[in-house]
C-alpha cells in the first residue's frame, strides 16, 4: 500500500507538472527545445508509472522497479567481446608461429637424418672397397713367385719397442724393402701393441713410395681403422685417398677425402693443400 500510495503521489505530481508545462506561457518567454524535451520525458515517466500501478492492481503481485542498466550492460558485453576477439587474434598468430617453427624443426630433422644415412652408406662403401683391397693383398702375399725361395724372416727382438725403433731406422736409411719386411714382421708379431697402428702406417709408406698402391692402401686402412687422433693419422688418410686415385677408384678417393675433412678438421696446412690437389685429381664434386 505504501508503494502504491507513493506511486500515486508521483503520478499526481507529474500530472500537475505536465498541466503546468502545458499552460500557455507569455509570448515574451517561448518554450525552447530543452523545455519541450523535458516535458516529453516527464510524460514518458507518467505513462510508465501508470502502467506499473495498473499492473500491480490487476495482478495483485508486488511491483519491482529496477534501474535501467541495459545500455551499460550491453556496452560492457561489447567491450568483453572486443577483448576476446583481440585475444583470439593474438592466440591465432602465436599458433601460426609455433606451427611454422615446428614445421621447420621437422624439416631440419629429416635433412639431418638424410645426411646421416648418406654418410653411413658412404662409409659402408669405403669399408667394402677396403675389404676387397685387403683380400687382394692377402691373396697376393699368399701366392709366392714361381721358383722363388722364401727366406724366413729374421727373429724379431724380444722387446717391441726395440723392434719398432729398428724398423723405423731402416726406413730412415732409405732401405724401403727391408723396412717393409721389418714393419710387416712387427705387425705380425705384436698385433696388440700400442704401436701397431703406427707400424701399419709406416708399412704403408714403404709400399706407397715403391708404387705398390694396393698393398699400401691395405696398410693405411689398418692404420686408420677407428680414426685415431694421432699426428700421423691425417697423412695416412690422405695417402689412402692418393692410393685410390692411383688405382683409378675416384669415388672411393673422394669419400676418403670427405672423411679426412670431417675427422681431422685441424690437419696441417700441408695435408690440407695436398688433399685439395688430390680432390682435383680425383675429379671430386
Amino acid at each position: 500500500m505504501k508503494l502504491k500510495s507513493a506511486l500515486l503521489a508521483v503520478l499526481f505530481a507529474s500530472s500537475a507538472a505536465v498541466a503546468m508545462a502545458q499552460t500557455p506561457l507569455p509570448e515574451a518567454d517561448p518554450l525552447d527545445d530543452r523545455s519541450a524535451k523535458r516535458v516529453e520525458r516527464m510524460e514518458k515517466v507518467v505513462r510508465e508509472l501508470r502502467a506499473i500501478v495498473f499492473q500491480g492492481r490487476d495482478t495483485g503481485k508486488p511491483v519491482v522497479v529496477q534501474p535501467a542498466e541495459t545500455d551499460a550492460q550491453i556496452a560492457a558485453l561489447n567491450d568483453r567481446v572486443t577483448d576476446l576477439e583481440q585475444t583470439l587474434t593474438k592466440l591465432n598468430g602465436q599458433n601460426e608461429t609455433v606451427t611454422f617453427e615446428l614445421t621447420k624443426a621437422n624439416r631440419a630433422a629429416a635433412e639431418q637424418k638424410a645426411r646421416a644415412d648418406a654418410l653411413e652408406q658412404r662409409l659402408a662403401a669405403i669399408e667394402k672397397t677396403l675389404a676387397d683391397l685387403q683380400a687382394a693383398a692377402a691373396a697376393q702375399a699368399a701366392a709366392p713367385a714361381a721358383g722363388a725361395a722364401i727366406a724366413p724372416p729374421p727373429p724379431p727382438p724380444a722387446d717391441p719397442a726395440v723392434a719398432f725403433k729398428q724398423a723405423r731406422q731402416i726406413m730412415l736409411d732409405g732401405d724401403y724393402a727391408n723396412a717393409e719386411q721389418a714393419f710387416a714382421t712387427y705387425v705380425a708379431n705384436y698385433p696388440d701393441s700400442a704401436k701397431t697402428p703406427e707400424a701399419r702406417y709406416w708399412l704403408g709408406e714403404t709400399l706407397f713410395v715403391r708404387e705398390a698402391y694396393t698393398d699400401a692402401a691395405a696398410a693405411y686402412i689398418g692404420a686408420i681403422r677407428g680414426w685415431p687422433q694421432t699426428a700421423w693419422a691425417p697423412d695416412a688418410t690422405l695417402k689412402l685417398a692418393r692410393s685410390m686415385v692411383a688405382l683409378k677408384k675416384s669415388a672411393e678417393a673422394c669419400r676418403t677425402l670427405d672423411e679426412l675433412a670431417k675427422r681431422y678438421p685441424k690437419a696441417s696446412a700441408q695435408v690440407t693443400s695436398r688433399a685439395a690437389s688430390t680432390r682435383v685429381a680425383a675429379k671430386c664434386s
